[in-house]
């Protein structure tokens, strides 16, 4: 039987372009189908608009550390409708990107819904009649999610505040996660009044312990008003002054805005993919086997939606793994071990590997820890630390973890993930010369285990 594509792509996100892109390459007929923007959630609402919040919000400290350093820094005014414009600019800059490098590779574009309606086809709401291909590919993602509580419609969620008119000035930030961390410091370091709640004992569950309680520490320092143990009991109706959340512990909080970050749910809502006999798991989830195929032969899923691991690199990864798959002849799984890993909360995080408490329920460890105030700070005189983190297995000396807290600790765990993917000992980061003066130095210069 003949198709009109060899593949076709439901969800222009980083997964979805990758795998459309290589499969055209490869010589496939491809079809990619989205009905909002073409970058997805990275590029339009998430990791990138984020990042340049993250620039945005630092510079606050930027310039009171830069008197002691012998500047005069005069008067300083934030302009969040002049940021959010150039933000808009680049965020289009990048889409249209996205758009041409398809459309080079042979890609067909089309802006639509699409809805699975069998192994083989796909409705398009452009269209009259179904398209027909080969192998369908789910690329749709996935979406934040709120909880179900009395005046919720009031909240909003990333995907809101990224479209903003105007900054709010106080807010409350629902979740513990890197997401709701990574929002509390850029809002507080542009100046608003941010408080956030958590109803568990700790922020940044599922991270090493001692990180996530550093960053906690350094997080109330720099002002954001952390309330573990709490959750939001309801939101009354928004009045000219703002809102009140009642809070569980029957306390009450005023604030211009509440911001749901809670967690994100798989995007398989009403296209189709349970009508057609895809497996879906209890969260919504397609459920894909190591290759990224389905229960049904000719449909595959990659990225958020198959709720794996919820990174864009990872889509990306997984998007190549397919095309190899699907049109190059060479069945290939994405890689998911030992994945370096940046959180841009106020400080940084970088992470890759095991946590203390993975490595001690498997290993025999050995620690090394090292806390310190960084250079820039002797003379800035903030109040600000960072954290180096290796995880030791003793028998074998391979490093099992390795973490960071700190300005540029992203870009640390880019280059120290190799060594650790590598399989690096604790001696090979030893024989490693110091590059002085860093902060990065810690980590082949930590001699004494901690414990």
């Amino acid at each position: 039987m003949s198709h009109d594509y060899d593949l076709i792509v439901i969800g222009a996100g980083s997964g979805g372009v990758r795998a459309a892109r290589m499969s055209a390459q490869a010589g496939a007929k491809v079809a990619i189908v989205e009905e909002y923007r073409y970058g997805g959630t990275c590029v339009i609402r998430g990791c990138v608009p984020k990042k340049l919040m993250v620039y945005a919000s630092s510079f606050a400290e930027s310039f009171e550390d830069a008197k002691g350093f012998g500047w005069t820094v005069g008067e300083s005014r934030f302009s969040w409708p002049d940021f959010m414009a150039a933000k808009d600019a680049e965020i289009a800059r990048l889409e249209g990107i996205y758009a041409r490098n398809l459309a080079n590779s042979g890609v067909e574009l089309h802006r639509a819904r699409g809805v699975v309606t069998g192994p083989h086809s796909v409705r398009l709401s452009s269209h009259d009649k179904d398209l027909t291909a080969k192998h369908i590919l789910i690329a749709t993602g996935g979406a934040p999610f709120v909880p179900d509580v009395p005046g919720a419609c009031h909240a909003m969620t990333s995907n809101e505040l990224f479209e903003l008119p105007e900054m709010p000035r106080r807010v409350v930030i629902v979740g513990g996660g890197y997401i709701a961390c990574e929002f509390a410091g850029v809002l507080n370091g542009l100046g608003a009044h941010v408080t956030q709640l958590y109803r568990g004992k700790r922020i940044l569950r599922g991270f090493d312990g001692e990180v996530a309680g550093f960053v906690q520490d350094e997080m109330i320092k720099k002002g954001v008003v952390i309330r573990l143990e709490s959750d939001v009991a309801a939101i009354e109706d928004p009045t000219e002054t703002g809102m009140v959340v009642e809070l569980t512990t029957g306390e009450k909080i005023e604030a211009d805005a509440v911001l749901y970050a809670t967690g994100r749910h798989p995007n398989t809502r009403g296209i189709g993919l349970e009508e057609a006999g895809v497996t879906l798991g209890a969260k919504g989830e397609v459920v894909v086997d190591e290759y990224s195929r389905t229960s049904v032969p000719s449909i595959w899923a990659i990225g958020d939606v198959t709720d794996r691991v919820a990174l864009t690199p990872v889509a990306i990864r997984e998007g190549a793994a397919f095309a190899r798959s699907a049109f190059e002849g060479e069945l290939t799984a994405a890689d998911h071990e030992l994945i370096p890993t940046a959180v841009f909360t106020q400080p940084e995080i970088g992470t890759c590997g095991m946590t203390e408490e993975e490595a001690r329920a498997s290993h025999d460890i050995e620690v090394y820890s090292a806390a310190f105030r960084p250079m820039i700070h002797t003379l800035s005189g903030r109040d600000e630390r960072m954290l180096m983190k290796l995880l030791v297995d003793k028998a074998t000396r391979k490093v099992l973890g390795c973490h960071v807290v700190g300005h540029a600790a992203g870009e640390m765990i880019q280059l120290a993930g190799i060594a650790v993917k590598m399989g690096a000992t604790k001696e090979d980061f030893d024989r490693t010369v110091a590059v002085h003066p860093t902060a990065a130095e810690e980590l082949v210069t930590m001699k004494t285990p901690t414990r």
